[in-house]
């Protein structure tokens, strides 16, 4: 989004990269004349609003009807999806499913959430060639806590690289194995498509109420169901990822999209934004090509996930790829802030 800043750099913790989500609702409003999303103007209209810690930031829930009871059910009702899905999926609580995975490397019975995510992550992973990759956890961490110093570090860094591969993971129908290549620690983490899987759910429970027209706005991540009231499209604004860069940068129209971005300037390891939170599982370096990437599609955990393997794989191969996945498009701003689009773009 263009009024976006950035999070802070020691934002680390949880499965969000972005500095809050804000999820509205719309139901019964569509004889309304205007919509503003989040302040509606009709009298009879009453808005309930919900905030709680989710992922590593402050989810703030808006719902808008001609019936509090209808909003406050679907709101209790989308909090409690969403905060079991965090339970499951976050690696920084000790006895999520994830947590309990890296720690002992086998996971018996896991929930078909966790399984949904994982098969999503291993086809995203298959399509970008490994550029996609949740098994880069140790290599992450690395970098976390010793910031861009760690490329000075050949010998480690090379044994954290060849600890990587999402080969290790191992899916069959009652356990879940995560296999140790190395001598080093084998970890995964789901920061880029788990966010993405959980407001999916969330969007479903509040459709599940009836509130069919959602927007979804998690900074860099954006998800709308819905067009507006008499059935404008949504018109979606893309952050510059540098201020200075001149110009105007194209705006997403749709009504049944997610959109997300992956950028350099999301947490840098060095004021220079070589070395970044997005890394190239295959080198050990962030990505050189891109200072960011906005992927369109049709969910958010999607959209979340190719974001992230796009920045890896670069303009050409990654306009490749989705030439060939129907409701994807992509558009690519360079280093040198130079611009790209795949033709489909809603821009």
């Amino acid at each position: 989004m263009n009024n976006m800043p950035p999070p802070p750099r020691n934002l680390q913790n949880g499965l969000n990269r972005r500095t809050f989500l804000h999820i509205a609702a719309l139901a019964g409003l569509a004889g309304a004349a205007r919509f503003f999303p989040f302040s509606p103007d009709d009298s009879r209209i009453v808005t309930v609003r919900e905030s709680f810690p989710l992922m590593g930031t402050q989810l703030n829930l808006t719902v808008y009807s001609p019936d509090r009871d209808q909003a406050e059910a679907a709101i209790t009702a989308t909090v409690s999806r969403m905060q079991a899905l965090e339970k499951k999926l976050t690696r920084h609580q000790q006895t999520s499913e994830v947590a309990r995975l890296n720690r002992t490397g086998l996971l018996n019975q896991p929930s078909q959430e966790l399984r949904a995510v994982l098969e999503l992550a291993n086809t995203i992973h298959n399509k970008t060639a490994g550029a996609f990759d949740i098994t880069v956890l140790p290599l992450l961490t690395q970098y976390q806590e010793q910031g861009a110093s760690l490329v000075s570090q050949t010998t480690l860094l090379q044994n954290l690289v060849q600890n990587i591969g999402q080969e290790q993971l191992r899916l069959t129908p009652d356990t879940i194995h995560l296999h140790n290549k190395g001598t080093g620690t084998a970890g995964i983490t789901l920061d880029g498509i788990g966010k993405g899987y959980i407001v999916d759910q969330g969007v479903n429970i509040l459709q599940s109420y009836g509130f069919q027209q959602v927007l979804v706005e998690a900074g860099g991540d954006l998800l709308v169901t819905g067009g507006k009231p008499q059935g404008a499209l949504w018109q979606i604004g893309i952050r510059k990822p540098r201020s200075a860069m001149p110009g105007s940068l194209p705006t997403v129209n749709g009504d049944n999209m997610a959109v997300a971005t992956s950028g350099d300037y999301f947490q840098p390891f060095s004021p220079d934004l070589r070395y970044h939170h997005i890394i190239n599982p295959k080198t050990g370096f962030s990505p050189p090509e891109l200072a960011s990437c906005t992927i369109t599609a049709p969910n958010a955990a999607l959209a979340d996930a190719l974001a992230t393997g796009c920045m890896v794989l670069g303009k050409k191969d990654s306009m490749d790829m989705l030439a060939d996945m129907p409701g994807c498009e992509g558009l690519f701003i360079g280093k040198d802030l130079s611009v790209h689009k795949t033709q489909g773009f809603a821009g």
